[in-house]
């Protein structure tokens, strides 16, 4: 559960990056290479982010302890 745990803090962390890779670098038709680099990094990083958290969520949940099966019908 620790791992998984872990894989949301990294998708969340990668969001938070890409976002603001994408929305501090001002958009226009005079942006240099670099920064239209930059920013189409932040796209493919805030969305790769949020395939990570996506993706612990579900370790998480396929983790979970199940619950003991009663098979004693008697009682």
């Amino acid at each position: 559960m620790k791992n998984s745990v872990l894989v949301i803090v990294v998708g969340i962390f990668m969001t938070v990056i890409g976002t603001s890779l994408f929305y501090t670098i001002q958009g226009g038709s005079q942006i240099e290479t670099l920064f239209r680099m930059l920013k189409h990094t932040g796209t493919f990083v805030g969305l790769l982010g949020i395939g990570v958290i996506f993706a612990g969520f579900l370790l998480y949940v396929i983790n979970r302890s199940q619950p003991e099966i009663n098979n004693n019908f008697d009682t």
